[in-house]
């Protein structure tokens, strides 16, 4: 039988899985959470919720988990941009991930599906973005193939067992809470305080509050309208080196180098290098070659009035959301 209201979070230990937990508790919402290993409970630490096992490749753990759900926020996935067998680490994970999780749900009775698929899926041929341009036509990517299919699959899927569906779809996460460890996007903000980013690469971000994005999940489970995306983020982006400038501005005792711009044949030659040097020493490369060929130069700008208008999504601005992520960083997480 269907609690009422009971929500589950997939991936409740992430960055995005944790913050929704916590927003849903803060609203009288009953939560269970799901991750992959339960000894993983740090994230947990004072939340009254239900924590339990569930692997998104083990779809009879999800038919088990979600039992008695009224609302599944579908957001755990494999979140990384980099591996070293890309098609079967990320691509098979979310794809497979994403089936499972959907038809486990139908089975269980679910009423309703908020399916985390992120920026990645949309087409940045015509700026400012909108939803409704369609899917990403660069496929060099396969984190980027996997939210691009998998978020049409989900629809497909939905559609066919007769379950309602909304996308969101977030843009770089950063802001509190964060636990080890750090997702891609702190990622960046790390490499900036660390300062380990010699060179302009010209690659942008859309910073959005992850407090956001987590509040813009439970309204699209709210008014989302069924089969529609959404996108959640900021309508404008920075470079990296833009975000680098603020650091310094922010934190003047870090000396933290602005980096200056080179031509895009020597980036080439610098990523190249980091490649070599993280394969010896078998680490997650910095820079890729794909990434400057991919991402040097792209604007990721967006138009959010479909958010704005439908959920009442109401992001916090750029610059706000990056002082408070530097800021937390350095407090909470030990930089060198």
């Amino acid at each position: 039988m269907i609690q009422e209201h009971l929500s589950l979070v997939s991936g409740a230990n992430g960055h995005l899985g944790n913050n929704l937990v916590r927003f849903l508790l803060k609203n009288g919402i009953p939560v269970r959470a799901t991750v992959r290993n339960s000894k993983n409970k740090k994230a947990f630490e004072g939340l009254d919720c239900e924590v339990i096992e569930a692997d998104i490749t083990d779809k009879v753990s999800f038919i088990e988990a979600l039992q008695g759900v009224e609302t599944f926020y579908a957001v755990g996935a494999a979140f990384k941009l980099w591996a070293k067998d890309p098609k079967k680490e990320i691509y098979d994970v979310n794809m497979l991930g994403t089936q499972n999780t959907i038809e486990a749900a139908a089975e269980a009775g679910v009423k309703r599906i908020v399916y985390v698929s992120s920026i990645a899926a949309l087409d940045y041929t015509k700026l400012p973005t909108r939803e409704d341009y369609g899917y990403n036509p660069d496929r060099r990517n396969m984190y980027y193939n996997s939210k691009n299919d998998g978020e049409k699959l989900a629809f497909e899927l939905a559609k066919k067992l007769g379950i309602e569906l909304v996308s969101v779809m977030p843009s770089a996460m950063i802001g509190s809470e964060s636990f080890l460890p750090l997702n891609v996007s702190y990622g960046v903000l790390k490499l900036i305080l660390n300062k380990e980013i010699p060179v302009d690469t010209k690659i942008t971000l859309n910073w959005i509050d992850v407090k956001d994005v987590a509040e813009g999940c439970y309204l699209a489970a709210q008014k989302g309208r069924n089969g529609e995306r959404y996108i959640l983020a900021n309508e404008k982006c920075m470079t990296i080196t833009d975000t680098t400038i603020l650091a310094d501005r922010l934190f003047p005792q870090l000396k933290i180098k602005v980096p200056s711009s080179v031509p895009k044949f020597l980036l080439y030659a610098i990523a190249g290098m980091m490649e070599l040097f993280a394969k010896l020493n078998d680490k997650t490369p910095v820079l890729t070659r794909k990434d400057i060929a991919m991402f040097s130069g792209l604007q990721q700008n967006f138009d959010i009035s479909k958010a704005r208008n439908e959920l009442g999504f109401n992001p916090k601005d750029p610059e706000s959301v990056v002082k408070e992520a530097l800021q937390y960083l350095m407090e909470h997480h030990k930089m060198r």
